[in-house]
C-alpha cells in the first residue's frame, strides 16, 4: 500500500512538472511579439511614414486585446481545456508576424500585428497561468512565476538573431521566418497540456489561502480585487513604458549605439533585460510561498522605484543604463507571479482563469498609459523626465500599498472566508 502511494505521489509529482515545462516553452513562444516589438519600430516607421505614438498605437492594440479580452478567453479555457485553445493562440501570434510583413498602412499593421498577436498571446497566457494555478496550490508563487518567466525569457533566444537577420535581411523576412517558427513550435507544447483531473491528488497551499471557490460576479464586488487591479495597472504602466519606448528614450539620451563590452548599448539591454524579467518571476514567486505575497510586493515595487530613479539619473552613460535597466525589470516582472497567485489564493482555485483573466485587463490600461500617452507627453513636454517621474511615484505608491491597506485586508477576508 505505502509503495502504491509512493508511486502515485512519484507519477503525479512528475506530471505536474511536465505541464509545467510545456506552460514554459508555449509562453517562450509568444514573447517575441511584445517584448521585441521596439526593435521593429525605427523600420515600421520608415517604411509606413508615420508618427512613433501613431505607430505605439499597434503595441497598444496587442496589450489591450491581449488583456481586456482575457476574461472571454479565460472562461473559454475554463470550460474547454486548455489543449486547442492554447494551441490556436499560439498559431495565431505567429501569423500576426507573418501578415504584417507584408503591411503597406497604419491601418494594415493594426489588424495583422496588432489584432492576432493580441489574441493569440492574450488566451495562451492566461490559459497557461490558469492551468499553473490549479497544478501547484502548495506552489503557486513558484509555477506562476516560472511560466510567467518563459514571457521573458523567450525574448532572451529572440533578440539577438531577430537584430542580426533584420540587419542582413530586412525586417520582413524576419517576421516571416521567426513567425512560422515561433507559431509551430508554441501549438506543439500546447498539444500535449491538460488540466488536473480528479484521479489528480494536489497537495495543500503552503500560504494563506481560500478554498472556496469564488465566482468572478462575486469577486467583482470585492473590495480587495479592485485594489488589486489599480496596483497591478500602475505597475503594468511602468514597465510597459520602458518595454515599448526603450528604443526611442535611449536614442534620446544618447546611448543606444554606444558600445559596452563589445557589444551595441540598445540591444545588449535588451537582452539583459529579458533575463532579469525572467529571473524575477519564479524568484520573488519562490520568495512569496515562503515569507507572503504583500511583504515580497512591498520589496520588489519599492525596488523598482528606486531602480528606475537611478536610471534617469545616470542617463548618459551607457554602462549605467544596462545594468540598470536590467534592475528595474528585476523589479518589475513578478507582477506576473504575484498577482495571479495572490488573487487565487484570496479567492480560490475554481474560477481561477476566468478571475485572472478580468484582472489581468489592467495590464491592457497599462499599455494605453504606457506606450501611447507615455509618448503623446514626451512629444508635448519635449522631454522622457516627467514620464520616468510618474512611473517612480507609481511604483513606491504601489509597494506601499500593499504593505499598509491590502495585507490588512486579505487577512481580514480570510478570517471570514
Amino acid at each position: 500500500m505505502t509503495t502504491a502511494v509512493a508511486e502515485t505521489r512519484g507519477s503525479m509529482a512528475s506530471t505536474r512538472w511536465m505541464q509545467l515545462v510545456l506552460g514554459l516553452i508555449a509562453m517562450m513562444s509568444i514573447s517575441s511579439p511584445q517584448y521585441v516589438w521596439t526593435l521593429f519600430t525605427k523600420p515600421f516607421q520608415d517604411a509606413l511614414g508615420v508618427t512613433l505614438p501613431a505607430l505605439q498605437v499597434t503595441f497598444t492594440i496587442v496589450i489591450v486585446l491581449q488583456t481586456f479580452f482575457s476574461p472571454v478567453q479565460g472562461y473559454l479555457v475554463d470550460r474547454f481545456g486548455p489543449r486547442l485553445l492554447i494551441a490556436i493562440g499560439c498559431l495565431l501570434s505567429g501569423l500576426g508576424w507573418i501578415t504584417s510583413a507584408y503591411v503597406s498602412s497604419l491601418t494594415g499593421l493594426y489588424l495583422t500585428y496588432g489584432f492576432f498577436c493580441g489574441i493569440g498571446t492574450g488566451v495562451v497566457y492566461v490559459g497557461i497561468i490558469g492551468l499553473m494555478v490549479r497544478w501547484f496550490p502548495d506552489r503557486r508563487g513558484l509555477a506562476t512565476g516560472a511560466v510567467a518567466a518563459g514571457y521573458g525569457f523567450g525574448a532572451i533566444l529572440t533578440t539577438f538573431p531577430i537584430d542580426t537577420m533584420m540587419k542582413a535581411s530586412g525586417y520582413q523576412h524576419t517576421l516571416v521566418v521567426f513567425g512560422i517558427i515561433l507559431g509551430l513550435i508554441g501549438a506543439a507544447a500546447a498539444l500535449a497540456m491538460r488540466m488536473p483531473g480528479k484521479e489528480d491528488v494536489l497537495p495543500a497551499p503552503s500560504v494563506l489561502a481560500s478554498k472556496a471557490g469564488v465566482p468572478p460576479t462575486e469577486m467583482l464586488r470585492n473590495k480587495i480585487f479592485w485594489l488589486m487591479f489599480v496596483m497591478m495597472t500602475m505597475m503594468s504602466t511602468g514597465g510597459l513604458m520602458v518595454i515599448s519606448q526603450f528604443a526611442a528614450f535611449s536614442r534620446d539620451f544618447g546611448t543606444a549605439n554606444v558600445m559596452v563590452f563589445g557589444l551595441a548599448a540598445l540591444p545588449l539591454a535588451l537582452t539583459v533585460d529579458r533575463l532579469t524579467n525572467g529571473l524575477t518571476r519564479p524568484f520573488f514567486g519562490w520568495v512569496s510561498d515562503r515569507i507572503g505575497r504583500e511583504n515580497t510586493m512591498a520589496i520588489a515595487f519599492l525596488m523598482e522605484a528606486a531602480a528606475v530613479t537611478l536610471m534617469v539619473l545616470f542617463r548618459d552613460n551607457a554602462l549605467a543604463l544596462v545594468v540598470l535597466s536590467g534592475l528595474v525589470f528585476f523589479g518589475w516582472g513578478e507582477i506576473f507571479s504575484l498577482f495571479p497567485s495572490t488573487l487565487t489564493d484570496t479567492f480560490g482555485a475554481e474560477h481561477a482563469t476566468t478571475n485572472y483573466g478580468l484582472l489581468y485587463m489592467a495590464q491592457g490600461i497599462g499599455s494605453i498609459l504606457g506606450a501611447p500617452v507615455a509618448a503623446l507627453l514626451r512629444e508635448q513636454t519635449g522631454s522622457w523626465l516627467p514620464v520616468f517621474a510618474i512611473i517612480i511615484a507609481m511604483d513606491a505608491l504601489t509597494g506601499l500599498l500593499a504593505l499598509l491597506v491590502l495585507k490588512p485586508m486579505r487577512r481580514a477576508y480570510a478570517g471570514t472566508h
